[in-house]
C-alpha cells in the first residue's frame, strides 16, 4: 500500500433535530487555526437554521422535561462517556481552536468531561436545593418545585470552544430545557464535534441543536421569536448583548446577561491564552448551581390538610 495516499478531510455539518444537515443557504466558510493555518470549512447558519432548530427544540421539549431527572442524568453520564471515548480528537480540536499545547488542551478536555459529569450529578438533586416543603399558617401543604423554562438559545463562549461550551449547554439540559446553541464563530469545531457525541449517545434528538456562523446573524431570529423562552448571552460582546435583550423583551424571555468582559471582535484572531482568561468568566472554577438555576421557573401548590380541631390536624 503506498504512502502517499489522500487524506479523508471531515466534512463538518450543523446538528439539528438529531440530523446532520448543511446550512439550507448552503454557505460555508473557513476555519483557521490560531497561526491562521485553515482547517477546514464549517456550515455558515442562516436565520431559516435557526427557526429550524427551534421547531427542532420545541419538539423535544415535552419528552425531555417529561422524562424523571435520575433518567436525565443517566443519559448525560452516557454522553461523558462518548467524550471520554473520543477524547484524543477533542484534544486536537482544542489545541488546535485555542492555540494550546497538546499537554495544555488534554487538561481543558479533561475539565470539561468531569464538568458535563459534574452536571450530570445535578439532575436530581437541584431539586431539593431551590424547591421544597414552604412554612404556612393554616391547613395547607405550601410545596414550590422547580420546572424548566422551555426553548433557550445559547450563546456559546467565543474564545474557550469547549471547556465554556459544555459549562454553558450541560446545565441548560441537566434541567430539562432544550437547547438551540450558537458555537463559537471562529472556533466551532469542537462544538460540531460535540454534536457527533451527543447523536451517538441516549440524549433525544432535538434536545440540544449547534449551529455555527456569523454570532450576531443567528442570534437576531432567536433572540426575537416567539417560541423561545430563554436566552444565554455568553458569547454576545457588550453591544450585542444589549440589542439582543431589546429584542428577547417581546415575548418576556429569561435572559442570562453576559459577564463583564474583554471580547475581541470575532474576526480578531484567536490568543494562547489560558481558559482561566477568557469570555471574561474563570470557566476553571467551581461552576456551583447558578447556571443551573438561570433557567428555571418555580411551581408553587397549595394543598388542604384537612380541618384542624382543638385537638390539632385531623390527618
Amino acid at each position: 500500500m503506498s504512502d502517499g495516499r489522500l487524506s479523508v478531510f471531515k466534512t463538518y455539518k450543523l446538528y439539528v433535530g438529531g440530523k446532520f444537515p448543511r446550512s439550507e443557504s448552503g454557505r460555508v466558510y473557513e476555519v483557521s487555526d490560531s497561526k491562521g493555518r485553515w482547517l477546514a470549512n464549517a456550515p455558515q447558519s442562516s436565520r431559516k437554521d435557526a427557526r429550524d432548530a427551534v421547531v427542532a427544540a420545541r419538539k423535544a421539549f415535552g419528552g425531555w422535561s417529561g422524562a424523571t431527572a435520575y433518567n436525565r442524568g443517566q443519559i448525560l453520564y452516557r454522553v461523558a462517556e462518548m467524550l471520554e471515548g473520543r477524547r484524543e480528537q477533542f484534544v486536537r480540536e482544542v489545541a488546535d481552536a485555542e492555540g494550546l499545547s497538546k499537554s495544555k488542551a488534554a487538561a481543558v478536555v479533561d475539565a470539561a468531561v468531569d464538568r458535563w459529569v459534574w452536571y450530570a450529578g445535578w439532575t436530581d438533586k437541584i431539586g431539593q436545593v431551590v424547591g421544597g416543603a414552604n412554612p404556612v399558617a393554616g391547613p395547607f401543604f405550601n410545596l414550590s418545585t422547580p420546572e424548566p423554562t422551555g426553548v433557550v438559545a445559547v450563546l456559546a463562549p467565543q474564545e474557550s470552544s469547549f471547556l465554556g461550551l459544555v459549562s454553558v449547554v450541560a446545565p441548560v439540559i441537566a434541567t430539562g430545557n432544550t437547547a438551540v446553541v450558537i458555537a463559537s464563530a471562529d472556533a466551532p469545531l469542537p462544538a460540531l464535534s460535540l454534536g457527533e457525541v451527543l447523536a451517538t449517545s441516549d440524549l433525544p434528538g432535538g434536545v440540544v441543536n449547534i449551529l455555527s456562523g456569523k454570532t450576531a446573524e443567528i442570534a437576531a431570529p432567536l433572540a426575537s421569536h416567539q417560541d423561545v423562552n430563554g436566552i444565554d448571552l455568553t458569547g454576545a460582546d457588550a453591544e450585542l448583548a444589549k440589542e439582543l435583550e431589546i429584542a428577547a423583551a417581546g415575548n418576556l424571555k429569561r435572559v442570562r446577561r453576559p459577564p463583564v468582559s474583554h471580547h475581541r471582535p470575532e474576526k480578531e484572531a484567536h490568543s494562547a491564552a489560558h481558559p482561566r482568561a477568557v469570555d471574561g468568566e474563570d470557566w476553571s472554577a467551581d461552576p456551583g448551581t447558578h447556571r443551573l438555576t438561570a433557567f428555571l421557573e418555580t411551581k408553587t401548590v397549595w394543598h388542604p390538610t384537612g380541618a384542624l380541631g382543638a385537638s390539632g390536624s385531623s390527618y
